[in-house]
């Protein structure tokens, strides 16, 4: 029980870190990286925002490692609850927003289109001020109305 409560904590607090990270440091330090994110079109397959997925796999990694060694411990529970978010964050963000990959291309889900909308409203802003809505699963209800 205490593994799942440890896995479903750190999935959720992630949504707080990728808010931070995205406002703070993606539209702030580490713009360059970002930057090629909010061009209407992408001149390749990758941009060099996909580092992101890399920086957040990292610590993932390092926790699964120490989190099996000599039994199952928190720090596995932990790796997976990154982990999953950066899986359903993948799913949303790129499949679902972006169409990087054309696996869901429509959808009459109320929440997924909210999602989509307050993305969009994010991209509107193509420098790095101005920007809104820098969570990726909790976005404002608003966008669930429109």
């Amino acid at each position: 029980m205490i593994s799942f409560l440890i896995f479903i904590s750190v999935f959720l607090f992630m949504e707080c870190v990728t808010w931070l990270t995205h406002k703070y440091i993606m539209h702030g330090l580490m713009w360059y990286f970002h930057e090629d994110h909010h061009q209407p079109k992408y001149a390749h397959p990758f941009e060099r925002n996909d580092i992101f997925f890399v920086i957040f796999a990292i610590p993932s990694i390092v926790l699964f490692y120490y989190g099996v060694e000599g039994g199952i411990n928190y720090l596995f529970f932990i790796g997976l609850g990154i982990t999953t978010y950066g899986f359903c964050y993948f799913m949303i963000h790129d499949v679902l927003i972006h169409q990087r990959f054309k696996w869901f291309k429509n959808t009459k889900n109320k929440y997924l289109i909210g999602l989509r909308k307050a993305h969009k409203v994010h991209h509107k802003h193509l420098g790095k001020e101005d920007g809104e809505c820098f969570g990726m699963l909790f976005v404002p209800f608003k966008y669930y109305k429109m």
